[in-house]
């Protein structure tokens, strides 16, 4: 049925809906999802033509995993991964591959898993190994004699230990946000590209205005990415939101398929490596044939109107360091430089919560992970330039429940999460790792599933499935702007 049809239907002008969300992005997407799979009749709006590579969400594969220092990014993803095998179901694509874990000895099936390398006495690997043991998370250490014989074509270094992540796989970026939209159309859903919203007026009744015309709803989600503020401001309101640039490089293998799928090479993340502040990922070659994925997780702030005019390359250089060092089968100048964008939170955690004067406004941002992960200098400049350290402290709460795991055999280790502290004389609790150790990243994609069943059950006001005070604006300073 048409969504013309599906309005009279309904009794709705064709521009009156249940509620808008802005911004098709994987958490927009999967927020339109949810309530249409809730009946809700629901408008997806999106700026630009899609598909795009303007903004956060687009590239071919993503990491996914369960491992997070963090215990209630753990149960999130617990639930993101029965969400997005749902979406797998219903859209008839394969958009993952999982490792599987056969038998108690090392083994991946399909080229899937995950490798995290790091200095072997340092806090941030051994709380990973924590982590897993506390939430049941099947891994396995690789000691350094063995290294080699599973992981060829790649070098540890002196001091270093490696940890499987059996539990992680690959996801397919762009096909997953195509099947995520796809479905949502055959709901009912409805997209409107190429609209960009120039007007909010907040009420009862939300009206949306862009540059085609006026969509009224009962509610609207904002998912707009690096346009968070921008959009934001239209409803009086401005977060600590950074927008980094990243550059996406792909780099030549000397011996094509030496690190693709094929030859079961892992991803991996690389913490503590010599000159980072953040880490270094990677992901086998897949997206173009003979060219693997090296990236390193963090950027230059940015306007995102303009992001191509910032060209800092100084990650490229430390990028071509590490691969002559650890992985010898790769060129060590990028064959392809491709971009994207983080939005950053100054405590590295996502944003979930309503609009603090209209509850009918809810505001999802700051899906990209941590900023300047290993340098408490500048993680205190970056809040102090965008937080009223007067703010009331809001204490982050311990989360959720235990999670279940079973038993697993010889030599698959475990760990549990380390604790935060308090960044001294902030307003508000700032998530900060050791110093000088890099912080395990956070990327909002794969959380995409069950982001979205959060907006959509703040939408509607019903109770968030999950404890969402690690997530609340109540955290930041958040001045309205101006009386609407």
């Amino acid at each position: 049925m048409s969504p013309e049809g599906a309005s009279k239907r309904d009794g709705m002008a064709s521009h009156d809906f249940d509620c808008i969300v802005i911004g098709a992005g994987i958490q927009g997407s999967f927020t339109a999802y949810h309530l249409a799979k809730k009946k809700k009749k629901t408008l997806l709006l999106e700026q630009f033509v899609l598909p795009h590579s303007r903004g956060s969400s687009h590239g071919q594969t993503r990491i996914i995993r369960k491992t997070y220092e963090e215990d209630f990014y753990v149960h999130m993803m617990e639930e993101s991964y029965q969400l997005w095998s749902q979406l797998e179901a219903e859209a008839g694509v394969q958009l993952h591959r999982w490792a599987l874990l056969r038998t108690a000895l090392f083994e991946w099936a399909g080229g899937a898993g995950l490798l995290v390398l790091g200095p072997e006495k340092a806090s941030s690997f051994q709380d990973l190994k924590r982590t897993m043991e506390q939430n049941h998370l099947p891994n396995m250490i690789l000691r350094p004699k063995e290294f080699s014989q599973h992981i060829p074509n790649m070098n540890l270094a002196n001091g270093e230990g490696a940890i499987v992540d059996m539990s992680a796989g690959v996801l397919y970026a762009d096909r997953a946000l195509r099947a995520v939209q796809g479905v949502f159309q055959s709901l009912g859903g409805e997209i409107k590209d190429r609209e960009k919203v120039v007007g909010i007026t907040p009420g009862t009744v939300v009206t949306v205005t862009t540059g085609s015309g006026a969509y009224r709803a009962k509610s609207l989600v904002i998912t707009a990415g690096p346009w968070a503020n921008t959009l934001l401001s239209l409803v009086g309101l401005k977060l600590p939101l950074q927008v980094l640039k990243i550059n996406v490089c792909y780099w030549k293998e000397k011996i094509p398929g030496t690190y693709s799928l094929a030859s079961r090479f892992p991803s991996f993340i690389q913490l503590g490596f010599e000159g980072a502040e953040s880490e270094i990922y990677g992901l086998p070659s897949n997206e173009y044939p003979g060219l693997m994925k090296v990236c390193y997780h963090s950027g230059s702030p940015t306007d995102p109107d303009e992001r191509d005019r910032q060209t800092e390359r100084k990650d490229i250089t430390l990028l071509s360091s590490y691969i002559a060092r650890r992985l010898p089968g790769l060129e060590t100048v990028p064959a392809v430089v491709e971009s994207c964008m983080y939005t950053v939170t100054p405590d590295h955690n996502f944003i979930l919560d309503s609009h603090p004067s209209h509850n009918n406004i809810v505001i999802g941002a700051g899906f990209s992970g941590q900023i300047c992960r290993c340098s408490p200098t500048a993680l205190l400049k970056f809040a102090l330039t965008h937080v009223d350290t007067q703010l009331h402290t809001q204490t982050l709460a311990q989360p959720f429940r235990s999670a279940a795991g079973r038993a697993l055999g010889h030599r698959l280790h475990v760990g549990h999460q380390r604790g935060s502290r308090l960044f001294p004389g902030m307003g508000f609790h700032l998530l900060l790792k050791s110093p000088c150790s890099p912080n395990y990243t956070c990327h909002g994609f794969k959380f995409g599933p069950v982001v979205g069943k959060v907006l959509s059950e703040l939408s509607l006001g019903q109770m968030p499935s999950y404890d969402l005070s690690p997530f609340r604006i109540q955290r930041f300073q958040t001045p309205v702007l101006s009386k609407l």
